[in-house]
């Protein structure tokens, strides 16, 4: 991945994790991963950004900030403002740790809410 294909808000995230602050750049969508895993399978390649918990066993998804603020979904959980995100640097796009599941580039880098808001419905209805 080259520097002028990420986002600018990763261009100085350095070799190591990060916690960023939710709510600037985007919000974060917490789901464990027999969620997210079924999340991703619906959205396909309309996914954005997704970061994976190889050891917490949950999937991040990045969108639009406070997109997602109103959502009552039981299993999720919106991560806006006043909140911080674990990022990973940009090279890991592989455990063990934090990686990228799907990684950012500066035409993917959100998923549309409404696309996600129906896909995690749609998921969680079937456990």
């Amino acid at each position: 991945m080259t520097v002028s294909s990420v986002p600018r808000w990763m261009r100085a995230l350095g070799p190591d994790v990060r916690a960023l602050p939710a709510g600037r750049w985007w919000d974060a969508v917490r789901v464990p991963l027999d969620v997210g895993t079924a999340v991703l399978q619906r959205l396909g390649e309309q996914s954005g950004a997704v970061i994976a918990d190889g050891y917490g066993g949950i999937l991040y998804w990045l969108v639009p900030p406070r997109s997602a603020g109103t959502w009552e979904l039981p299993g999720a959980q919106i991560l806006g403002p006043g909140c911080h995100v674990a990022v990973p640097p940009t090279h890991r796009i592989s455990g063990p740790g934090l990686y990228w599941l799907v990684p950012p580039t500066r035409e993917r880098n959100w998923t549309s809410p409404e696309r996600l808001e129906a896909a995690l419905r749609a998921s969680l209805t079937v456990r």
